[in-house]
């Protein structure tokens, strides 16, 4: 199994999510907050969603586990792909 465990709601900024048996990966959603983000030129403000991914590398490979929370992010960052 997946779990998505979301500590942002009572003002949780960042955590390890602990696997439990049976599950083999854990998501930890935290707070969004605007942080300044240098573009190259100027900070620019950006709303910034801290991750955290836990699995259990007996079943998951770490570069797949890597490369999944990376296409997260990517679908996170810009919304309208997740509706193609």
């Amino acid at each position: 199994t997946f779990t998505v465990s979301s500590l942002g709601g009572i003002g949780g900024t960042g955590f390890t999510p602990i696997i439990n048996a049976p599950e083999v990966a854990i998501l930890g959603v935290t707070r969004a907050q605007i942080r300044p983000v240098w573009d190259g030129n100027s900070f620019a403000p950006r709303l910034i969603l801290p991750l955290a991914l836990s699995w259990d590398h007996r079943v998951v490979d770490g570069a797949a586990a890597a490369r999944f929370l990376q296409h997260l992010a990517a679908l996170l960052a810009d919304f309208r792909r997740i509706t193609l």
